[in-house]
C-alpha cells in the first residue's frame, strides 16, 4: 500500500538545525531505527550532498532505464528504506555533458520560488515523457519562471511523493561559485567586448592618476548601480537553493538529515580579517589597522606586493610572531599578474619564491583580477580573490556564497563584505552601517564574514571608525570563530575529507574533521502559513517559503 505523499508546496517548509549530543533523547529516539544505515542512495554523485557532507552511498545500478537512448540523463537519490518506511526518489537531470543536451534543456536565467538560478532546464510538456520509465501521474508541482517572468518549466511530482529537479543542482552551483552565469544570455561578442574593456582598464589603471581613477571609478557606478543580478549587499539566491533542497530530502527521508556542521566545534560562523597593502604608503601605515586589532586581541591576515615595494623580513616576522598570517597579493599590482596564462606563467615563479620565503598559503589577486581556470594553477592552498557580490569592482560580479567552496584542489574563501574602498571612496559612505548590518545578516546565517581592508586607505576616519565598530561587534562573541583564512581553508579541507556515519544510537564523524566536527539535522516542519514574496505580491497559492538554515 503506497503512502500519501503530502504535496509539493508543504515539502519545504521552515529548516531546522540541531546539533546532535549524546544525552539528546529526541535524537536518540529517531536514530534508533535506522542503525548502520545511511539515510539515502544514489544512482550518481550528488554534489549538493558532497558539499554538505551528507551521508550517501552511490550506487549505478540505480540509474534509470538506458541512458544511452534517452534524451535526457536522469539521475536518482531514494531513501534507504528502514522498518515501515516507505522509498521516496529525487529525480534530477543530469548536465556532466551540456554538449549532448537536447535543444528542450535551454541554457539560461531562472526564478523558482526565491531564489534565481542559472542552468539548463528542461522546459517544456515532454517531461512526463521522460519520466514514465520511473514511474506515472507526474504532474507540474513548482513552477520555474525565466527572465522575463514567463512559466518556462516546472518541478514535477508523482502520486507517490517522487520529485523531478528539471536542473543539475551540481551546475547551477558551479555557475555560481565560477561567475560563469555572467556570460548566459549574452553573445560572444559582447563577453570578448567586456573582457577586453576589463584587461584594458587593468592595464592603463597603474597609469592614472589617483583622483582621475576615483573619477571614473564613481561615475561608471551609475551603470552598475543598474545590475539586476546579483543584488548588494546581500545576494542569497545560492544558499536559498541550498535551504530548498534541504527542505526536499529532509521530507522525502521522513526523518532529520545528519550533516558535518559548518565550522568547527559548534561555533555559528567565522570571522577573517584581511589586508591587502597596496602601496608603500599602506606599507608605511600598517599601524592604522593593526593597533586597534591588537588592542582588542585579534589577529588578521596580510597581503604584500613583492615587487612594488620593498617588504622588509622583520615586518613579517614581526606579523607572524603576534599570531597573524601573511599572503601574497601579486607580483607587481600593475595590472599584469592575471592578465594572461602567458603572463602567469612568466610571474608565478617569482610569486611561488616569495610565497616559500613568507610561507605564505594564501593568494588574493591585485584588484581582484581573477580567472575562474587560471586561478587553481597558482599553487596556493588557498585563494581569496573572489567576493559574494560586488557589482561596484571594474570586475564586477561576484561567486553569491558566503561560505568556502572549492576550485577544483584549491579553496576558495570568498570577500563577504564590501570593501571599504567600494565603502568610503566610491559610494561615498559617511558610516559603517552596511558593513555592521551586513555582518549581522551574515552571522545570523552561519556564514562567513570575511572583511578586506586596506591600510593605503586607512587614514580616512570614516573608514577607521567604520573598522573599529565591526570589531566591536564581534568583540566578546564565544560563539564566533575568529579565523585566520588558512585556518578556514585547513577545516574546510578537514571537512570535505569527512563523512558522516550511523553508530548504534548515534552518528559519528570519521575523518580529519572528527576532532573538531560536530554533527547537524535538518528538519523540514510542514505545512506552515503562505508567504509573501518580497515586494508585496503573492506567492502562488498553497506555496510555503524556504526559510534560510537556522541553528537550535
Amino acid at each position: 500500500m503506497t503512502v500519501p505523499a503530502p504535496p509539493l508546496s508543504d515539502v519545504a517548509g521552515l529548516i531546522k538545525l540541531r546539533i546532535a549530543r549524546d544525552h539528546e533523547a529526541e535524537s536518540s529516539f529517531e536514530l534508533k531505527a535506522f542503525k548502520e544505515l545511511q539515510v539515502f542512495e544514489s544512482s550518481y554523485p550528488f554534489a549538493f550532498f558532497d558539499y554538505f557532507r551528507i551521508p550517501y552511498t552511490v550506487r549505478p545500478g540505480l540509474a534509470i532505464g538506458d541512458g544511452s537512448r534517452a534524451p535526457v540523463s536522469v539521475h536518482q537519490i531514494r531513501t534507504m528504506e528502514g522498518p515501515g518506511a516507505v522509498s521516496r526518489s529525487l529525480l534530477w537531470q543530469g548536465t556532466a555533458n551540456p554538449s549532448a543536451l537536447p535543444a528542450s534543456c535551454q541554457l539560461g536565467r531562472y526564478r523558482l520560488r526565491d531564489f534565481t538560478f542559472f542552468g539548463h532546464v528542461a522546459v517544456g510538456a515532454a517531461v512526463p515523457g521522460t519520466l514514465s520509465r520511473f514511474s506515472h501521474g507526474w504532474h507540474s508541482a513548482e513552477q520555474i519562471l525565466d527572465s522575463a517572468g514567463h512559466v518556462r518549466a516546472a518541478v514535477w511530482q508523482d502520486g507517490d511523493g517522487n520529485i523531478f529537479l528539471p536542473f543539475d543542482p551540481a551546475e547551477v552551483m558551479q555557475q555560481f561559485w565560477s561567475e560563469r552565469y555572467r556570460q548566459v544570455g549574452r553573445s560572444p561578442m559582447a563577453i570578448r567586448g567586456r573582457a577586453a574593456l576589463v584587461r584594458g582598464y587593468y592595464l592603463a589603471r597603474p597609469a592614472l592618476p589617483r583622483r582621475l581613477q576615483l573619477r571614473l571609478r564613481r561615475a561608471f557606478t551609475r551603470a552598475q548601480d543598474r545590475t539586476s543580478f546579483p543584488s548588494w549587499p546581500v545576494e542569497d539566491s545560492l544558499h536559498n537553493l541550498y535551504a530548498w533542497l534541504f527542505g526536499l530530502v529532509a521530507q522525502l527521508a521522513g526523518r532529520p538529515v545528519p550533516f558535518v556542521d559548518l565550522w568547527p566545534e559548534g561555533r555559528s560562523c567565522a570571522l577573517v580579517l584581511t589586508h591587502d597593502v597596496e602601496t608603500d604608503v599602506g606599507y608605511r601605515s600598517l599601524d592604522l589597522l593593526r593597533g586597534p586589532e591588537r588592542q582588542l586581541g585579534y589577529r588578521s591576515s596580510w597581503n604584500f606586493v613583492p615587487l612594488r615595494y620593498k617588504v622588509a623580513e622583520d615586518v613579517i616576522r614581526k606579523l607572524q610572531e603576534e599570531g597573524c598570517e601573511v599572503g601574497v597579493h601579486g607580483l607587481r599590482h600593475d595590472g599584469h599578474d592575471l592578465g594572461s596564462k602567458r603572463l602567469v606563467a612568466k610571474r608565478l615563479p617569482a610569486m611561488r619564491e616569495y610565497a616559500d620565503r613568507w610561507q605564505a598559503v594564501g593568494f588574493r589577486s591585485p584588484s581582484t583580477q581573477r580567472q575562474w581556470e587560471l586561478m587553481p594553477t597558482l599553487g596556493f592552498e588557498y585563494d581569496s580573490s573572489y567576493s559574494d557580490t560586488d557589482p561596484y569592482e571594474p570586475q564586477p560580479g561576484g561567486c553569491c556564497s558566503y561560505l568556502p567552496y572549492f576550485n577544483a584542489s584549491m579553496v576558495e574563501l570568498p570577500i563577504t563584505l564590501p570593501q571599504d574602498h567600494t565603502l568610503f571612496a566610491i559610494l561615498q559612505n559617511s558610516d559603517a552601517d552596511v558593513w555592521i548590518r551586513k555582518a549581522q545578516f551574515l552571522r545570523e546565517h552561519h556564514g562567513m564574514v570575511l572583511a578586506l581592508t586596506h591600510p593605503d586607505y586607512a587614514a580616512d576616519p570614516r573608514m577607521a571608525e567604520g573598522y573599529w565598530s565591526l570589531l566591536e561587534c564581534f568583540r566578546g562573541d564565544p560563539t564566533v570563530w575568529h579565523a585566520l583564512p588558512r585556518e578556514v581553508a585547513t577545516w574546510w579541507r578537514q571537512r570535505a575529507g569527512s563523512v558522516v556515519r550511523g553508530a548504534g544510537d548515534n552518528w559519528r564523524i570519521e575523518g580529519p574533521a572528527s576532532p573538531s566536527g560536530r554533527i547537524r539535522f535538518a528538519y523540514a516542519d510542514s505545512p506552515r502559513e503562505p508567504a509573501r514574496a518580497n515586494d508585496g505580491g503573492a506567492i502562488p497559492s498553497g506555496q510555503m517559503r524556504t526559510s534560510p538554515m537556522r541553528f537550535s
